[in-house]
């Protein structure tokens, strides 16, 4: 019996000793295996947003203040009961809102049937509909296309549940119609205008103040004079002429009475009071995501936004969390925060890093530390010193690109490697010099005021007073082109129109320093091709003719000052560029070519094909959005950028150069073709 016992016991004890070794087995595939943390950072953004959901159908980021405060979330709780249906809204910065499947995690994580809405901070970017019968996606297709850009998100989704209350058969029909009303260039117009269009009203209406009643004054009378002395006209007609008029008095009371009424119209005309679709914010929404980020730092020193990806996993966050204590621990370390929050424009620091670290720290009773700024969406890493004893100049504000922007490796990673690049900051802070006077950053720039920065300015300020002279120097202008063009006006018969000599199209690469003979030389060469083809027949749509157009704007103006269809001399180098660019533009839409835009970097090099930031100068690291053409996206370093960037030579010194945005009728290059048409006839006040 002793012996089966000892037998029993031994097999037991194996027995446990293969269960102990395969759970440690099982532990040690689980902690390797990445599959789980990949998920984890998708459900945790997708956790977060079903609890606020549960607690409220219609969630409102605190993150876009300056753009969709929190306070509109009544509005669109409102709005979202027009579907007829339960409706789910969720309301986030456009970069957060860019992961695969977010929708579908959300509603796996709430578990309730019904339509979900994911908006951004300008209009619905997905519906999806969870067993429920709704035209999801032809009300998004509506509120895409029958709206601007710039209705803002409010009157998006208005729309959007207007065309779900529909049903699927008038709101597929309205998308299609929509679709192709868009597609045939019939673009929404813009329903807000901006403080540069408010001062070119405010200076038209100076012009037409003083300039139209002078005119008037100067003109008429001339005209009558000129009529009763033409050539051929009877010897009565031009004895009456020597007469003086009874009514004398008529025309200048008729040059008053208009301008009193340009003076009391141009409001009614001009009634636009803010430029943006934005409501201004109330404080607590200013506020509110400062207080969320306070509050967490408080509690743990790294706050990671729940509304983002999650970009740390809980190995890095264990060693982020070990090298701070470490670091606080050591001599003349101390604490250090680290806000793993986006970055944006929209919020209510303006997107300025230095500003909200600034205001977290005030959130936090000044308290001194070390405050890391990390934005999850574009990857970005600031650091800032407040009362440390550290030398910090050279440390912080000489960091490598690597670790403030990131590499190629960085950019391409969903994580940004923040996890990696965040702890070669605290590498780089555990090697800073200790000192008894510390280096701050001092007080933040100021960033404009979020409840007044979209009102415009009133029509009569600003440039309206000096429009007023200019106006009286129009009015004399116009008067003497008036007169001279009476005065040969018999012997004008037509103006010579020489057709375009047949020209084979320029190669769409160009030097980055083209000279002034270059760019004049490929202008008149591009308007001919253009001419041309506009001569063969082709079918010109409303893309092909708004862009036609514009060029002829900048050719007419060139003939206007002396020159001739094909003498370009007289215009600046900015001007030669944007007609060799509009050109081609029309000709590759007349070819049926969709391309909108072209390369941001050099605009000569042809059609952009995606976006991307990209370095603009030699000095410093700042950074632009601008679209590629396929050689810059492709086959260019980031280093590389400032050399192949198109700048312009001086219109008396070639060896003067300025890079090509600097100049504003090239200014609206990197928004597409449409509005820099738009921005070169604002430029000749043509609409």
């Amino acid at each position: 019996m002793r012996a089966a016992a000892k037998t029993n016991g031994a097999i037991r004890a194996r027995l446990l000793t293969l269960l102990t070794l395969l759970a440690l087995l099982i532990t040690a595939f689980a902690a390797a295996t990445p599959v789980a943390q990949a998920a984890d950072s998708t459900d945790t953004q997708a956790a977060y947003l079903a609890a606020q959901l549960r607690t409220d159908p219609v969630y409102v980021t605190d993150q876009l203040p300056r753009e969709i405060p929190q306070s509109t979330a009544p509005a669109f709780a409102k709005l979202a009961q027009r579907t007829g249906v339960a409706t789910y809204v969720l309301v986030l910065p456009a970069q957060a809102t860019t992961g695969a499947g977010l929708l579908d995690a959300v509603h796996d994580r709430l578990g309730k049937d019904g339509l979900y809405v994911l908006m951004d901070e300008s209009s619905v970017t997905e519906a999806t509909a969870y067993g429920v019968q709704v035209p999801a996606e032809d009300a998004a297709t509506v509120a895409s296309y029958e709206l601007p850009y710039d209705a803002g998100p409010l009157r998006s989704f208005e729309r959007f549940a207007d065309a779900i209350a529909q049903g699927g058969g008038k709101a597929a029909a309205r998308a299609e119609a929509a679709r192709e009303k868009y597609g045939e260039g019939d673009e929404p117009a813009d329903l807000y205008i901006g403080p540069s269009d408010r001062e070119n009203q405010s200076m038209l209406t100076g012009l037409a103040v003083t300039g139209v009643p002078l005119l008037m004054l100067l003109l008429v009378p001339y005209v009558r004079r000129w009529w009763r002395r033409r050539p051929g006209a009877a010897p009565r007609e031009q004895a009456k002429g020597k007469s003086k008029p009874s009514g004398f008095w008529i025309l200048p009371a008729l040059a008053l009475a208009t301008a009193v009424a340009i003076i009391l119209s141009a409001p009614l005309l001009f009634d636009q009071t803010r430029s943006s679709a934005s409501p201004p914010p109330r404080a607590i929404d200013l506020n509110a995501r400062l207080d969320r980020v306070a509050t967490g730092l408080a509690e743990d020193p790294v706050y990671a936004d729940p509304e983002s990806p999650r970009v740390l996993d809980t190995a890095q966050l264990d060693r982020l969390h070990t090298r701070i204590e470490k670091f606080s621990s050591s001599q003349g370390g101390g604490p250090v925060f680290v806000a793993l929050v986006p970055q944006i424009f929209e919020d209510e620091s303006q997107g300025d890093e230095e500003a909200f670290a600034a205001a977290v720290r005030d959130k936090l009773g000044g308290k001194d530390g070390v405050y890391i700024v990390a934005d999850p969406l574009d990857g970005y890493i600031d650091v800032f010193n407040y009362g440390l004893g550290l030398d910090t100049y050279s440390s912080f504000f000489d960091l490598p690109e690597s670790l403030s922007y990131g590499d190629a490796k960085a950019d391409e990673a969903d994580d940004h490697l923040l996890g990696e690049r965040l702890d070669d900051v605290m590498g780089i802070l555990d090697k800073t010099a200790r000192t008894d006077e510390p280096t701050t950053p001092g007080d933040p720039y100021p960033v404009t005021d979020p409840v007044t920065e979209d009102d415009l300015p009133p029509l009569y300020y600003g440039d309206f007073w000096s429009a007023l002279f200019l106006g009286a120097l129009a009015a004399l202008l116009l008067f003497g082109l008036a007169a001279a063009v009476l005065g040969i006006v018999r012997r004008l018969l037509r103006r010579r129109n020489p057709e375009p000599l047949p020209t084979a199209l320029l190669p769409q690469v160009s030097p980055a320093a083209p000279s002034l003979p270059y760019l004049r030389e490929t202008a008149t060469t591009e308007i001919r091709a253009m001419t041309t083809a506009f001569g063969t027949g082709a079918t010109a749509d409303a893309r092909s003719l708004d862009r036609y157009e514009a060029t002829m704007v900048l050719v007419d103006e060139a003939s206007a000052a002396g020159g001739s269809g094909e003498d370009l001399d007289v215009l600046r180098p900015a001007a030669l560029v944007v007609i060799i660019v509009l050109a081609r533009a029309t000709r590759a839409a007349l070819a049926g070519d969709d391309t909108t835009r072209c390369c941001g970097v050099n605009p000569l090099h042809g059609p952009a094909k995606s976006s991307c930031h990209v370095r603009v100068s030699t000095e410093g690291n700042r950074r632009k959005m601008l679209p590629l053409c396929d050689r810059c996206l492709n086959d260019t370093a980031p280093n590389d950028y400032p050399a192949l960037l198109l700048t312009l030579p001086g219109q008396d010194d070639e060896s003067e150069r300025t890079p090509y945005y600097e100049d504003d009728l090239l200014s609206a290059i990197p928004d597409g073709f449409t509005k820099l048409g738009r921005h070169v006839r604002e430029s000749v006040h043509i609409h």
